[in-house]
């Protein structure tokens, strides 16, 4: 349910009109929007008698939300979210790029990269100090001395961070280096994870599940959005279908979608989507066309020694060149980078 405030609505009416709503069992989100401030109360009641709540001095109008993910939804904020992390926005006019490698291999690897993409423009550095694999065999991360590197590299060229949470017990040492949480698509779903990451302080990047509807990607945000972080951005990174041409099928058609039915920035991850570096540029420029918020590209200097994903990781030249790209597409659509 949404409750609308009229506008010059005082802070003893909204206290009220809060207790009220938490009397009748509701979890109550407040958000202040550009025009006029808005309370969701979440609870699963379809009976109750919304006119209780109209009549509670300061509200203008109450209404039902439909969609089942009740705080990702545009009825419960009209205005798109923006994140702000240091002098970085996501979510505003500006397409913001983050870049680096699958992994953090070594202080040499992760620094060479991280100068490269902060000399072309990126404002965030990723790479993965925890990696979730296929193959039990294969590298799974430098761990706590991975973070470092990242954050050391990242302080060094005036970077963001953004790496990879698998499980409950990383959170605590993850949150101490890194600028933004990501889940990735295999956990997705992983609800008792999303829960306390939504209790975190810092903001967080949800990949879609390799199988997910759009519907159940808004829906694990809304554990992320429930429990108190309201700092959470989307990444389409392709799902899986019957196409072997590719990696995934990048679902390109999901970001306008998201962007009518969801206030949450969307991000583009084409590295992952296609898995091979001659197809990341096209698809590049077609998620900025199509209206991401951000791209999240892998760039490697020697990529064929690559510990993970070489083959999709972009080489310093192609890197520049998608940049300079992208940047003509954003420029056409109004908005900069």
């Amino acid at each position: 349910m949404v409750i609308v405030l009229e506008k010059n609505i005082t802070e003893k009416q909204v206290d009220n009109i809060v207790k009220h709503l938490e009397d009748f069992g509701f979890a109550v989100h407040k958000s202040q929007g550009v025009e006029q401030t808005i309370i969701g109360a979440i609870g699963v009641k379809p009976d109750f008698d919304i006119r209780k709540v109209k009549i509670l001095e300061g509200v203008a109008e109450v209404y039902r939300i439909t969609e089942p993910f009740k705080l990702a939804s545009r009825s419960f904020k009209k205005d798109d979210t923006q994140i702000k992390i240091k002098n970085v926005v996501i979510g505003g006019n500006e397409v913001v790029v983050m870049a680096g490698p699958c992994s953090v291999e070594s202080e040499e690897q992760i620094f060479t990269i991280a100068e490269i993409v902060s000399n072309s423009g990126a404002k965030i550095l990723r790479g993965g100090a925890f990696k979730p694999r296929t193959s039990p065999y294969s590298f799974q991360g430098m761990g706590e001395d991975g973070l470092k590197l990242l954050r050391k590299a990242a302080d060094k060229f005036n970077l963001l961070v953004i790496t990879e949470v698998m499980e409950i017990s990383q959170i605590q040492l993850i949150e101490k280096y890194t600028d933004i949480f990501q889940i990735g698509a295999r956990n997705m779903q992983n609800f008792s994870l999303l829960r306390e990451v939504g209790k975190a302080s810092k903001p967080v990047m949800l990949k879609r599940g390799l199988a997910a509807t759009v519907e159940d990607w808004l829906m694990s945000a809304e554990y992320i959005l429930s429990n108190g972080n309201m700092n959470v951005m989307l990444c389409e990174r392709g799902i899986r279908t019957f196409e072997t041409y590719t990696r995934n099928t990048f679902d390109l058609s999901a970001i306008p979608v998201v962007h009518k039915r969801s206030h949450l920035p969307v991000v583009a991850d084409p590295s992952h989507a296609t898995g091979l570096r001659d197809k990341v540029l096209p698809m590049a420029r077609a998620a900025i066309a199509a209206g991401a918020d951000a791209l999240m590209v892998e760039v490697h200097h020697d990529p064929e020694h690559a510990y993970s994903d070489g083959p999709q990781a972009l080489l310093p030249d192609q890197f520049a060149e998608m940049m300079r790209q992208v940047k003509l597409i954003a420029d056409v659509i109004g908005r900069k980078m």
